[in-house]
């Protein structure tokens, strides 16, 4: 988990999260900080398990050995899947000292982008689509599923927990999807 998780990055949607929450709380509120991370270890799960000889298959990621290169398959997924649980108990841990209903409504936003409606749909569609060529709709489907879905979490996440009205949190919605 350890050597997936500093493999360095961008860290975009953290950082996404932060800057939505400083936008609409007015200054970056403690408490986001374990949804920031819980972001980019789902993130990073999906990429663990996408450099699996099952999936994309690569030897590298950001310059170093993939986690299955140097740790092994079974190790590389089980990883890949403690991460992703990892994320759920850091944002669902008691000392955050958020509202209840916004913790809770911001782990369900990332629950949504992280499976079958977002990020695991797109991979679905990225396997599927392996073999032949796809049309501009099946890839921009693609897109906003496996890599815009978590882009959009973040900023939806960032004004979720800053307590943003339902017009911010549409605005905000629609700028992410144009990013992602």
């Amino acid at each position: 988990m350890n050597y997936s998780m500093k493999a360095g990055g961008k860290r975009l949607r953290p950082l996404l999260m932060q800057e939505t929450c400083r936008l609409f709380a007015g200054e970056v509120l403690p408490s986001v900080v374990p949804f920031m991370a819980a972001i980019e270890m789902i993130h990073t799960s999906s990429l663990v398990h996408d450099d699996l000889p099952c999936m994309d298959d690569d030897a590298l990621r950001r310059g170093r050995p993939t986690n299955h290169k140097v740790y092994g398959e079974a190790t590389a997924v089980l990883a890949g899947d403690a991460l992703l649980t990892a994320a759920f108990e850091w944002m669902l841990d008691p000392s955050v000292t958020l509202p209840p209903q916004r913790v809770l409504e911001a782990a369900g936003v990332l629950a949504r982008a992280a499976g079958a409606q977002g990020m695991v749909g797109g991979q679905v569609l990225d396997m599927a689509g392996e073999g032949h060529a796809m049309g501009l709709t099946e890839v921009e489907e693609l897109q906003r599923l496996k890599t815009g879905a978590l882009i959009r979490a973040a900023a939806e996440m960032g004004c979720v927990l800053a307590g943003g009205t339902q017009e911010q949190l549409q605005a905000v919605c629609r700028y992410a999807e144009r990013i992602g």
